[in-house]
């Protein structure tokens, strides 16, 4: 029997989130997105909440939380500010490759540190011409006895301006192609690393994302996760675990856009009643209703089917992909229901729109889930 029940735990959880979001993020969204100033207090009331580490296990001192809670808290913490949330959400894209395919000698040294004292994280892998594309990789790492020496650039990382710790992807074997890529746990105080152009977006302008430049970065070889060649499933398989807490960021704004429509709408009076009241209103808020609920039961039972250790591949690209469809459509007819307002800086649903737009694109764009999905329905076709 399928049961939707949070349980009490859970429960806690939303609730813990969606006050850090109502009280830390929502108050300082504008400002933020409006600067280029990075949101450290932000983050480290974060930290301190246990929010940047809540996918580490216990036994490293982080929250241990399985996926589905990890999507709970998302959704409430995006409805706060996607940008803020990027950032948070960044941290574990940077060490769910360390939980996943670590050694324990690994675990210590470089997931324990992160719990006691904020250290923010990044997932370095994509490239100028790498993005979706993960094997095209150009990035090298040279085995120099018991070091390897990165040389190659990242762009368009998430706080890769700020982090301290990345998970790095680099080609040990070019002539490989995808099964050449290798990953690699690089700390941000290794000589030889420098950050580029700090990106200027259209939305999610609260995150820090920038270009990172490796040369001649020299570190262990005792860092590399999993063994040679293993860099591309690694990658994979770290987005078939992250990609619910992307859908369940579009749910958060799917979601922030419901509530500001809603409550626009029994305020604003036109024609002697409120807006509320005309059918047109009605049915554009059913529809984001609908919507956001159906997104909501997919970026749940992908989260859940990562839990029990089963394959997720299609659904968690079905969650992301719809999620982040649906978003862009809510943000968008929030801004319709705001009239001239919604398109004014004042009011904050055209900065949803500006947001949910990034959903789209990274961690795979929803052309790529599109294809992921055919191919797992489709199946093998002869030529």
């Amino acid at each position: 029997m399928i049961d939707y029940t949070l349980t009490e735990e859970q429960k806690a959880l939303q609730e813990m989130a969606r006050d850090f979001a109502l009280n830390e993020m929502r108050p300082v969204a504008a400002k933020y997105d409006q600067s280029h100033d990075f949101a450290f207090d932000v983050m480290k009331k974060a930290f301190d909440a246990g929010f940047l580490t809540s996918n580490i296990p216990e036994a490293y001192g982080g929250g241990g939380l399985s996926n589905l809670d990890l999507a709970i808290i998302s959704e409430e913490l995006a409805a706060g500010c996607a940008g803020l949330f990027t950032s948070m959400m960044a941290c574990s894209l940077g060490t769910t490759p360390i939980v996943q395919f670590g050694t324990e000698e690994q675990k210590k040294k470089f997931l324990a540190p992160t719990c006691r004292r904020m250290t923010l994280g990044a997932y370095a892998l994509t490239e100028r011409e790498a993005g979706s594309d993960a094997g095209a990789v150009k990035t090298k790492a040279v085995k120099a006895g018991d070091h390897y020496i990165i040389n190659g650039s990242k762009c368009f990382i998430t706080n890769g301006g700020v982090a301290g710790l990345y998970t790095v992807f680099a080609n040990t074997a070019p002539h490989k192609g995808a099964r050449g890529v290798s990953a690699f746990i690089v700390e941000r105080e290794t000589p030889g690393i420098s950050i580029g152009k700090v990106e200027d977006k259209m939305g999610q302008r609260a995150s820090n994302t920038a270009e990172v430049y490796f040369e001649d970065v020299k570190i262990p070889a005792a860092n590399l996760l999993g063994r040679e060649g293993l860099g591309f499933i690694i990658a994979m398989r770290t987005f078939d675990t992250t990609r619910a807490s992307v859908g369940a960021a579009a749910l958060g704004i799917a979601k922030a856009a419901l509530e500001y429509s809603v409550a626009y709408s029994k305020t604003r009076r036109t024609f002697g009643k409120a807006i509320a009241l005309y059918q047109a209103t009605q049915f554009k808020i059913a529809q984001m209703a609908m919507e956001l609920q159906a997104a909501r039961h997919l970026v749940w039972h992908a989260a859940w089917l990562s839990d029990q250790g089963l394959p997720n591949g299609k659904e968690s690209a079905m969650a992301k992909c719809f999620a982040s469809d649906i978003a862009m459509a809510a943000a968008s007819e929030a801004i319709q229901i705001h009239g001239g307002y919604g398109y004014m800086r004042d009011y904050p649903v055209e900065k949803l729109l500006r947001d949910a737009k990034l959903l789209q694109i990274y961690e795979g764009t929803n052309e790529i889930q599109r294809l992921v999905i055919a191919h797992e329905v489709i199946g093998p076709v002869k030529d």
